[in-house]
């Protein structure tokens, strides 16, 4: 597998993110060595919040929510995908693919950094990985926060707006990340925020990530990834692990998936879900120091 790696001056001086970047190396015999990126904010010892993001983002999408849960005493990781951020890029869209993401964010989370009592935040990508870890791994987990996300078996449609962003991505001929960003929010970035969400592709080589996401998202009942998520859901349904379902008020393409979670899952039945309002499909963006309360608040409860 081809690997790309980011040249760490692509990152001085972002906007809003000063946390110390951290690396882990995933071995395996298929893939090799992959080095994975993540940062970290709160106390060693407190409570355990996994962040993950999802298309095309990076951890810096959770740079307004990191400071919130570290002040209540939660410590909180926020990895950069495979493909994404400061983290190893395998240059070949053909390299990426379901199972290896989840994987991927196994070895992480588990074998090297051994996280234990965890409450899973999922949004977009970050939830179709995250949910198939909770899943596989519920003895890992003790609560679990759906935000703006999904866990699609390729049974149901998604939304035209979603077809219409997994066009756009396949046909570009230069991927504009910042501007796919900017496309999700309500609020208007900045030119250095903008910059920031391009800062881990200093050309087209390196986007085979991006590239290669709306791909892997299930659409058909016969997807590779379809028996495995449908094996997730029979379980997910049926666990006791407290389940908040965070939405914004403003996603057209998981805005759906709200009501279904909340239906579906055992554990949210009973649960206060909050909506986190004037946002859009990256509600870390518009609204990231409400949902990090929220997080806190859950977390703490």
């Amino acid at each position: 597998m081809r690997l790309l790696r980011t040249p760490e001056d692509r990152f001085e001086d972002l906007p809003d993110f000063d946390f110390p970047t951290l690396y882990a190396d995933i071995e395996n015999p298929r893939d090799g060595i992959v080095r994975i990126a993540y940062v970290e904010a709160g106390p060693a010892d407190g409570p355990v919040v996994l962040l993950l993001h999802g298309e095309p983002s990076w951890s810096y999408l959770y740079r307004r929510m990191l400071p919130v849960l570290a002040d209540a005493g939660i410590r909180a990781i926020a990895p950069d995908l495979v493909g994404f951020g400061r983290s190893d890029k395998p240059g070949d869209i053909v390299d990426h693919t379901y199972a290896r993401h989840v994987e991927w964010m196994r070895a992480l989370a588990f074998d090297a950094l051994d996280l234990r009592d965890v409450t899973l935040v999922g949004q977009d990508w970050g939830g179709l990985i995250g949910l198939r870890l909770v899943a596989e791994n519920p003895g890992r987990f003790v609560k679990v926060v759906a935000a703006n996300t999904g866990l699609p078996s390729g049974d149901y449609d998604m939304p035209e707006v979603w077809h219409a962003f997994r066009r756009t991505v396949e046909n570009a001929q230069i991927l504009d990340i910042g501007r796919l960003v900017q496309s999700g929010c309500r609020r208007e970035l900045t030119e250095a925020e903008r910059a920031a969400y391009d800062a881990p592709f200093p050309n087209e080589m390196y986007k085979a990530g991006p590239r290669a996401m709306p791909g892997l998202v299930p659409i058909t009942p016969d997807d590779p990834a379809s028996a495995a998520n449908r094996r997730a859901w029979e379980t997910l349904t049926g666990l006791d692990i407290p389940f908040l379902c965070a939405f914004s008020d403003g996603d057209p393409i998981t805005g759906g998936m709200a009501p279904v979670l909340k239906r579906a899952m055992k554990g949210a039945a009973g649960l206060d879900h909050p909506t986190v309002t004037g946002a859009g499909h990256f509600l870390q963006e518009d609204g990231g120091e409400q949902l990090g309360r929220i997080v806190a608040d859950f977390v703490r409860d």
